[in-house]
């Protein structure tokens, strides 16, 4: 994991149970989102740009995404 993630502030919905299968988020330099699973925080991350997570996150709220289509 590159540096600049490594020192990211990285939080977790607080919907989030111990132990569950979760993704931790952080906003990074230049408008960008990063996000990783929190059982594997040094594992990969992806990372989005502004536009391209807005989309992303009001394609999830309108139903647009499920497992079947993604």
């Amino acid at each position: 994991m590159s540096e600049r993630l490594s020192s990211a502030h990285w939080f977790k919905s607080s919907h989030s149970q111990d132990g569950g299968d979760c993704v931790e988020v952080a906003h990074l330099p230049a408008r960008q989102i990063g996000i990783r699973d929190s059982k594997d925080p040094s594992g990969p991350a992806l990372v989005f740009t502004a536009d391209e997570w807005d989309a992303f996150t009001a394609s999830v709220m309108h139903g647009n995404i499920n497992r079947h289509n993604a």
